[in-house]
């Protein structure tokens, strides 16, 4: 239940990203992927790492997931990259997305940590959320 529940978590949120006027200003178009293309061009966005819990109380089932987005950037400098978490964070902060299958009883921003790839070129944002599901 709980992979379920985070297959449609991940899909909400690439959707609700997908339609977000601000992020895709910032990326130059629909760029979030789950695995970016060979030669994409900079920004995008990639849905990351997905972990989850059981968050089930008394008699009903839930589930805690902690989702990574992860922002690229090779404009030059911290900017592009803390831009683009920026607009992450307020697409999906609180956000009010409708799940396959899942009632999603909460989405909040976590952390985020903005630095420097050993490249020297690339900046990348990750950028934590917390969200808590339950089967419908």
């Amino acid at each position: 239940m709980a992979i379920a529940a985070s297959a449609a978590l991940r899909a909400a949120v690439r959707a609700a990203l997908a339609a977000d006027t601000a992020l895709l200003a910032l990326l130059g178009g629909p760029k979030i992927y789950d695995e970016p293309p060979r030669g994409v061009a900079f920004p995008y966005v990639t849905l990351g790492e997905a972990r989850m819990s059981d968050y089930s109380t008394g008699g009903e089932a839930g589930t805690e997931h902690q989702l990574t987005l992860h922002a690229w950037s090779r404009e030059g400098g911290h900017r592009q990259a803390h831009l683009i978490a920026g607009a992450l964070l307020q697409a999906l902060d609180e956000a009010p997305l409708a799940l396959a299958d899942h009632h999603l009883v909460n989405l909040r921003f976590a952390v985020a940590d903005v630095r420097r790839e050993a490249d020297g070129r690339t900046y990348h944002a990750l950028v934590r959320f917390r969200a808590v599901t339950e089967p419908r």
